[in-house]
């Protein structure tokens, strides 16, 4: 199965944590980031590809 995302759509379900980063759940694994750019490293740890 191929799983793809735009950077976008990525980028639209980042969340702040008003604390200065940023929470980002992806197939029901939730993240805390501190960099919205780290988005794309872990969709692709997920088996994404990436369409900008």
């Amino acid at each position: 199965m191929v799983k793809t995302a735009t950077f976008e759509a990525l980028l639209d379900a980042v969340i702040s944590d008003g604390q200065g980063g940023y929470h980002f759940t992806l197939e029901g694994k939730r993240y805390h980031l501190r960099d919205k750019d780290e988005v794309r490293k872990i969709a692709e740890s997920h088996g994404y590809i990436i369409i900008y």
